[in-house]
């Protein structure tokens, strides 16, 4: 059913990088879920009236809630899809993200309204009645919200979409939330025990506690959330499998929506290399990075002293030092500044965001090491923070 979906109704379906064709991904779930939830509601608001069912009409109005969800992210997917303009010049694609964290806002305070319903219902209970229409009709929008759920989770993937997939989780919640209902009802009918109020606040506290969780999934992508271990290792596999390049190190990688990535790095490059051979391959791995990962990738140029004795006998005790102290920490850039009484070893140590040391007590302990190489060395540390470790060739 979903493939027959995409097939009739996105033309160029496979050409997920074009921003037209994505933006088609997005309008046709969007039209999806608000025809399929619509339906939903119109089936249960009815049954929940009929048969005086505070946890059904919850559940109705759940999916009601899904059908202005699914609306929001039409519109989030058409003003995404907006080219960059001089007051945003990488673009208008975060305003997906956007509209996934109202959709979470949404399921928030629907559910804080049903949750007072229900309460209701607990305090001041009436009979409810249940008839084998309404277990069919519980059954059937168990079997559309898994079908949903399938449908949200394939295009979301297919088009790395984090609002769609935050949908396809929220269809997963209403499949057990449902459930919940029916199992509730059954129940009740067997026993005559008045479960429906105390089924709908069950009900009630899984939509705000899915939507709450929602929330943080959508937000993450606004506050600017690291890349994937996956992403890291490909970009620094691929920079390093270029000849001339040395070493790589203060990777950034920003994400400005799903297809619109920039990152900058710094390429280490033999000293003794023409500049001009250097900056030639720099450009290439750029043009490269943008042709088959679609990635904006800036790099700096580094260049790394290789013809040195010296310099690669002392830089190589020194990250042995480093290394000694901790396997996490590394070392680049370093340079070695020769004097009349003493030496400046100049470099960088890379350390994780979070580490049990202070910058200060690494620098000690580094530069009270240095001086068992030779007491005229003097250090000048600068400690640095980055994605990555430095990935130097052997």
């Amino acid at each position: 059913m979903t493939n027959l979906i995409i097939k009739l109704l996105i033309k160029n379906k496979d050409d997920i990088s074009n921003p037209a064709v994505r933006e088609r991904y997005g309008i046709v779930a969007g039209g999806v879920g608000i025809l399929s939830n619509f339906l939903l509601f119109l089936i249960k608001f009815s049954s929940g009236l009929l048969f005086n069912s505070v946890s059904i009409i919850a559940d109705a109005v759940n999916n009601l809630s899904d059908a202005g969800s699914s609306a929001i992210t039409i519109i989030g997917f058409k003003l995404s899809g907006k080219p960059a303009d001089e007051e945003h010049p990488y673009g208008h694609a975060r305003i997906e993200y956007i509209a996934g964290l109202l959709v979470s806002f949404v399921i928030i305070f629907l559910g804080l309204q049903l949750l007072s319903s229900s309460f209701s219902k607990v305090v001041n209970p009436e009979i409810t009645e249940y008839t084998w229409l309404t277990f069919s009709m519980l059954i059937v929008s168990i079997l559309i919200k898994i079908w949903q759920s399938s449908f949200n989770k394939k295009i979301g993937k297919k088009i790395n979409s984090a609002t769609l997939e935050a949908t396809a989780a929220d269809s997963r919640n209403d499949v057990i939330t449902t459930t919940t209902v029916l199992i509730s009802a059954v129940i009740s009918q067997l026993t005559n025990l008045s479960l429906d109020g105390w089924m709908g606040i069950g009900v009630s506290v899984f939509i705000i506690i899915s939507g709450v969780k929602l929330v943080m999934e959508t937000s993450d992508p606004l506050l600017g959330m690291a890349p994937s271990e996956e992403l890291v290792k490909s970009i620094q596999d691929k920079i390093m499998s270029y000849d001339g390049i040395i070493g790589m190190h203060d990777l950034m990688v920003h994400n400005y929506g799903a297809e619109r990535c920039f990152a900058s790095v710094h390429a280490e490059v033999p000293a003794s290399q023409d500049i001009m051979v250097s900056h030639d391959i720099i450009d290439n791995i750029e043009r490269d990075f943008l042709e088959h990962m679609n990635i904006h990738m800036v790099i700096h140029l580094d260049p790394v002293v290789d013809n040195d004795e010296n310099v690669i006998k002392t830089k190589n005790k020194v990250a042995d030092i480093i290394k000694n102290i901790d396997e996490n920490l590394s070392m680049h850039d370093f340079r070695m500044v020769y004097g009349n009484t003493h030496t400046n070893l100049i470099f960088d140590i890379l350390v994780p965001v979070k580490y049990k040391l202070t910058d200060k007590q690494i620098c000690g302990i580094v530069s009270k090491e240095v001086k068992n190489i030779d007491k005229n060395f003097y250090t000048v540390i600068t400690i640095d923070r980055s994605y990555v470790y430095t990935t130097n060739k052997e």
